[in-house]
């Protein structure tokens, strides 16, 4: 079985990596964390803003810095995958986190994915989305929603 395991860097996320190890050593497993794009973090880039206070050289610096952080995180993950016995490989990706997991689950030919939810409600959940929904709507697999234990 091909599990394709999405995480950031929660409790949710851990409750995944649990979810994936707890099947056992006959399982490939992909890590992957898909790290979202400067612009949509930084409202001050948005065209036209007066607070376009972000020069190229400190974007670039925050760039690295959080896929160096993004790989530390999907490493630290498999660590604990391998573990346990399955096999095991990383990926971090850059872009809209919903479109990119969707696209390398098909092109991985995933069984299954697996990812975390935040439980967010109404306003939250409106502004932020809900990364697993999408994920859940549009899988071309099953699709696996773990929550962390309250």
């Amino acid at each position: 079985m091909k599990i394709l395991l999405a995480i950031d860097d929660s409790e949710p996320s851990n409750a995944a990596t649990r979810a994936v190890l707890a099947r056992g050593p006959n399982v490939e497993v992909q890590v992957v964390h898909v790290v979202e794009p400067a612009s949509l973090l930084i409202p001050s880039l948005v065209a036209g803003s007066e607070l376009a206070l972000w020069n190229e050289s400190e974007l670039e610096a925050l760039r690295r810095a959080r896929l160096e952080a993004a790989h530390d995180l999907v490493s630290r993950a498999a660590a604990t995958l391998r573990s346990g016995g399955l096999s095991v490989t990383t990926r971090v990706e850059e872009g809209d986190v919903r479109s990119k997991l969707l696209d390398v689950a098909a092109a991985w030919q995933a069984d299954l994915i697996v990812l975390g939810s935040h439980g967010r409600r109404g306003l939250d959940r409106f502004l932020l989305g809900s990364v697993s929904d999408a994920v859940a709507r549009h899988a071309p697999c099953s699709v696996e929603i773990t929550r962390a234990p309250r």
